[in-house]
């Protein structure tokens, strides 16, 4: 039998997600019901079916990949079609979650009578022939998602609970998009100070790689800065438990990434002075 699968939502991540599945020989679907003409185009291009969303909980798997401060309220508008499902989908949260998040949306899930699923992705949206898009998974049932890997998912299944898969990719967004604010920052800093000049060259001379990682991830940043704030908000929570100090500096980067957002879509300053430093010889 043909696996169904339902992605939601329609971003550019799910779209990723769901065009490799359809590709790999699954069926996904998703509702459009009140998205966007960019969600619609994503979606028919990656050959999503669109089903009303009572009945996406009909899916085998349900695949819920959102900004992370949407993911709470998703499982509790889907928990009373979760419930009225004859079948036994399995729902797998796959956001940038912390672990405390994640066990609240398991809660939501498992009063319905239906399993939970752990997940994190680490990698950008799959495309044609791409690698490097991981699927990580932890929980009791983790392993019965494993039937991804058959339709074309890199998946990584994680020995630990339920919330193992979000302490994972909590580190490693830690990590990665902290220091694209860190590193976005003190370019700011610099070229405020009228130090952009001096201190591309020294970063060129004695942090090359470093300088080259800079100039692929900063730019890609821009108009995904709205979304990292709920993200940054989330890591604050998973990496301030017992270290206040730790929950500051991503409650900070929550904050410079609002700036940097609005920035953006205001075509402020700050973006061009980015791009002006990278682009410094």
């Amino acid at each position: 039998m043909t696996l169904t699968v339902a992605v939601i939502a329609p971003g550019m991540m799910g779209s990723g997600i769901a065009a490799r599945l359809v590709q790999n020989g699954a069926r996904v679907v998703t509702s459009l019901a009140g998205r966007g003409s960019g969600s619609i185009a994503r979606a028919a291009s990656a050959g999503m079916e669109d089903v009303p969303e009572a009945d996406l909980a009909g899916a085998d798997i349900i695949l819920s990949i959102v900004p992370p401060g949407q993911a709470l309220a998703l499982a509790r508008r889907l928990a009373p079609h979760l419930k009225a499902a004859t079948g036994n989908p399995i729902y797998a949260d796959c956001n940038a979650v912390s672990p405390t998040t994640a066990r609240r949306i398991e809660a939501v899930i498992a009063a319905t009578g239906k399993r939970f699923v752990d997940g994190g992705i680490i990698g950008g949206p799959p495309k044609p022939g791409s690698v490097g898009t991981s699927l990580y998974l932890s929980g009791p049932d983790a392993g019965e998602l494993a039937v991804l890997a058959g339709h074309g998912l890199e998946v990584r299944l994680l020995s630990g609970p339920v919330g193992a898969a979000s302490a994972l990719k909590m580190s490693y967004a830690g990590i990665t998009k902290g220091f694209t604010a860190l590193g976005s920052a003190m370019m700011l800093a610099a070229t405020r100070a009228g130090a952009a000049e001096d201190l591309k060259r020294e970063l060129a001379a004695s942090q090359p790689t470093l300088l080259g990682w800079l100039t692929r991830q900063v730019p890609g940043m821009y108009s995904k800065a709205h979304r990292w704030v709920a993200e940054m908000e989330e890591i604050s929570a998973f990496a301030g438990d017992g270290d206040p100090a730790a929950a500051r500096i991503f409650q900070a980067a929550a904050e410079f990434y609002t700036r940097l957002a609005a920035d953006f879509e205001g075509g402020g300053n700050e973006i061009a002075c980015l791009d002006a430093f990278l682009a410094r010889k």
